[in-house]
């Protein structure tokens, strides 16, 4: 998650965030970086904070999931992603960032640090689209789709961190 805020802070990208205690801990940091916090999450307000999600995405911004939900079970996908993606025609995206040497909290997701000059490798998924007409049963194979596109890139990312900056996956600068 840290590496991540950073990678794609002062973009405004809005991001599903609990009100419990974590919740509001968390959001602060990641207003901090520039992100937009939407209350709710899967275990309560999920609804509400769907719809806006959805008004977001309807007003051209960028939106984010913890696709494992508040409460895991860990890179367990959520289905809140493959919901917003049908009603609103927007396709989504999975990705994984391997952290080389980082603090590992005693939180149910295991949550990282990484520790200073830390390697890290990112992989991001393919676009899915989700139709809007579709019924529960096709609603389960694109679930199924998400859980396995999150999959391959936690993988490929732990497979290739120690690459990372090498000739084979280089470094590179985020435009500004």
């Amino acid at each position: 998650m840290i590496p991540a805020m950073y990678l794609w802070r002062n973009l405004q990208v809005r991001v599903m965030s609990s009100d419990s205690f974590d919740g509001e801990y968390t959001g602060r940091i990641m207003r901090k970086f520039g992100f937009v916090k939407i209350r709710g999450s899967s275990s309560k307000g999920a609804v509400k904070a769907l719809l806006s999600m959805r008004r977001e995405l309807e007003q051209g911004w960028k939106v984010a999931f913890t696709i494992d939900g508040p409460r895991g079970p860990r890179y367990v996908a959520k289905p809140g992603p493959v919901t917003l993606a049908r009603s609103t025609g927007v396709p989504m995206v999975a990705f994984h960032i391997a952290v080389e040497n980082a603090w590992v909290l005693r939180t149910w997701d295991r949550l990282m640090i990484p520790k200073p000059f830390s390697r890290a490798l990112m992989r991001v998924s393919r676009k899915i689209s989700v139709p809007p007409k579709i019924d529960d049963s096709e609603m389960d194979r694109y679930q199924s789709e998400l859980q396995a596109a999150l999959d391959r890139t936690r993988t490929f990312s732990e497979a290739n961190l120690r690459k990372a900056g090498t000739a084979e996956f280089p470094l590179f600068a985020r435009k500004m």
